[in-house]
């Protein structure tokens, strides 16, 4: 277990993390997300996360439009399905009105209560 993030930061932390937070979540990420595209370092390291079976949180932050795709539903589905807490429902993240995001009432409480 590290002490700080000084330690965090030089790797003497045990090598392995105890879980991954990835908020927010937008639709565009989800999407490759579930499709297993890593063409960045932030979805490979969460992609390689489910295969290392790490608990893994998403929180999401997107549209009601966005969420009116039926891939969507669909791509939360499927990363719930590879053992990830989307956290999108159950008074946790609420889809907003398109273009009306409000990231200071973004609910980044109900991610960070929810860690192991």
């Amino acid at each position: 277990m590290c002490k700080g993030l000084a330690e965090a930061r030089r790797g003497r932390c045990g090598g392995r993390p105890h879980a991954l937070l990835f908020a927010p979540l937008t639709a565009n990420t989800i999407d490759e997300w579930a499709a297993s595209i890593s063409d960045t370092l932030a979805l490979g390291l969460i992609t390689e996360g489910i295969g290392l079976q790490l608990p893994i949180l998403a929180l999401p932050h997107w549209s009601d439009a966005h969420n009116a795709h039926p891939a969507v539903p669909l791509r939360v589905e499927t990363l719930r399905a590879a053992g990830v807490q989307v956290l999108f429902d159950n008074g946790r993240f609420v889809p907003h009105r398109p273009r009306h995001g409000n990231l200071d009432a973004y609910p980044w409480h109900a991610a960070v209560d929810t860690l192991p």
